[in-house]
């Protein structure tokens, strides 16, 4: 079955990720209607795939000819058109951010069980070929997790670049939820309590150019006696500063484990050590990371099933970042109950 489907926002993965994926599953998606902020944008898009630049995220979601939503990227009006599917009852594929705010994550996620649409949150760092790898050499050779260390470094565009692009805002929230999200997945269980702290670009800014958590997976026990995520975002080195940003980065994910340790670098490196020394990896997926999250988009939508894949993941993920943020304002750890 083909997908008829609506692209609302382009983002910044558009020509790496989206539309080669989209080009690669002509027998799965056939995309009807382009909308975008910026015109010329939609317009170079829907001239490549026959489809329709529209003027209106709502007027894509109310098209009898279009069967889901596709949000590649954020735009100015944030979470708007998923209530618009919501209330059109078409599928979504949400590859932008979610919404930072208990109330409003909470308004979303029972709008979104209520409506009964299949809805797919986008965590492309679950489906790479090194995540799957290492999730199998902690289940055969590496064994449980104990300590993991996962550092993203972004270089940082001007203000300018970041709204023409269609970028987040410099030190945003997104960013945190994927990797918080990474690390539950890794571990394969929810933390029960974090540590926050944000440094601000300036004194009373509200944009930071450093954040980090501690997430602590130990359950019942005193924190500190069991797993421990160390996560942290950095947005600050100048992108015109090449050099510098690709001077020494770290690895993506850093993983200790009961009998030795693995470092990850995505999609498809994985460098691990036991016993026996060392070994490294480089591995080759069937299919890159965007055709896979969209061709489980389209197994989710055409099951007989209802399919919130990522849904609750999302909410969990988001929730911690809000404790995460709370913490650095208390100047306490804050215990989760999920």
């Amino acid at each position: 079955m083909k997908l008829r489907v609506g692209l609302i926002g382009l983002g910044d993965g558009w020509e790496n990720r989206y539309r080669p994926a989209l080009r690669a599953l002509p027998d799965r998606f056939e995309v009807r209607a382009v909308c975008d902020q910026v015109a010329h944008r939609a317009e170079q898009a829907a001239r490549e795939f026959g489809a329709t630049p529209v003027d209106g995220f709502r007027a894509v979601a109310n098209r009898e000819d279009v069967d889901a939503l596709l949000l590649f990227g954020d735009q100015w009006y944030g979470e708007l058109p998923i209530f618009a599917a919501c209330d059109a009852g078409k599928a979504v594929y949400c590859g932008m951010q979610l919404p930072l705010g208990t109330e409003q994550a909470a308004k979303l996620r029972r709008r979104i069980v209520e409506s009964g649409i299949a809805f797919m949150a986008e965590f492309p760092r679950r489906q790479a070929p090194a995540t799957l790898r290492l999730k199998e050499l902690i289940a055969t050779r590496l064994g449980e997790p104990r300590l993991l260390f996962c550092h993203r470094r972004t270089p940082v565009a001007d203000k300018a670049t970041r709204a023409v692009r269609g970028l987040p805002k410099q030190g945003d929230h997104q960013d945190l939820i994927e990797l918080v999200d990474w690390c539950r997945y890794v571990v394969g269980r929810e933390p029960t309590s974090v540590i926050g702290l944000s440094h601000s670009v300036a004194p009373g800014s509200v944009e930071s150019d450093y954040k980090m958590m501690s997430l602590d997976f130990s359950g019942t026990n005193p924190p500190g006696s069991g797993v421990v995520a160390q996560i942290s975002s950095g947005y600050y080195m100048p992108s015109c500063w090449e050099e510098a940003v690709s001077f020494r980065p770290p690895a993506a994910l850093q993983v200790a484990c009961e009998n030795g340790i693995a470092f990850v670098d995505l999609p498809a490196s994985v460098i691990w050590f036991d016993r026996a020394g060392r070994h490294q990896e480089s591995l080759e997926s069937e299919r890159p990371v965007g055709e896979q999250l969209l061709a489980q988009f389209h197994r989710s939508v055409t099951s007989l099933v209802r399919n919130t894949s990522g849904l609750e993941d999302a909410y969990r993920a988001v929730s911690v970042v809000l404790a995460a943020m709370a913490s650095h304002e208390q100047g306490q750890r804050i215990y989760l109950d999920h």
